[in-house]
């Protein structure tokens, strides 16, 4: 028999259900901002925001952003072809790569996330830092980077072997 890992205590089962019920709140207040300001989903948003204000090039293939976003390929595809569909985004044939594809931002994406972004920063700012001094967000970012990077540093999720169905 396996051997039983260790329970977590008390203090790192409070910072779990805290940092989750933080997260959930937080999603769900910017969802529905997202939702009524530029009929966007979240998963959308990332999208747009990745290409649009994280990429100098306001492209990426599609495999990055999936990693990025931590999302599936498959899901990803449809809500790109959704994006491209509503012209926020273009998918061509990756030049390095016969099977990629990259995704570019168009004019209307960059004009839409222009239109989505002030609320979006009244969420956040409201809902996460309005209760935090300054120093506290600071010390919030500096838990929570070492988190993420530990996180982030196994293999992409593009690496892992598809599963079959």
């Amino acid at each position: 028999m396996p051997d039983t890992p260790e329970p977590l205590d008390a203090v790192q089962l409070g910072a779990y259900f805290a940092l989750m019920d933080v997260a959930g709140l937080l999603r769900h207040a910017v969802e529905q901002q997202l939702r009524e300001a530029g009929d966007l989903s979240y998963v959308q948003f990332q999208l747009l925001a990745r290409l649009g204000l994280d990429s100098p090039t306001g492209r990426e293939r599609m495999t990055d952003l999936a990693d990025g976003v931590v999302y599936s390929r498959s899901g990803l595809t449809y809500q790109a072809g959704l994006l491209e569909k509503a012209g926020l985004v273009t998918r061509t044939p990756s030049a390095d790569d016969e099977r990629g594809v990259t995704v570019a931002i168009t004019d209307a994406g960059r004009a839409l996330l222009a239109k989505v972004l002030p609320g979006h920063t009244e969420v956040l700012r409201h809902q996460l830092f309005a209760p935090l001094s300054r120093r506290d967000t600071e010390a919030l970012a500096e838990l929570l980077s070492p988190v993420r990077d530990h996180m982030r540093s196994a293999p992409p999720r593009s690496a892992a072997p598809r599963r079959r169905r």
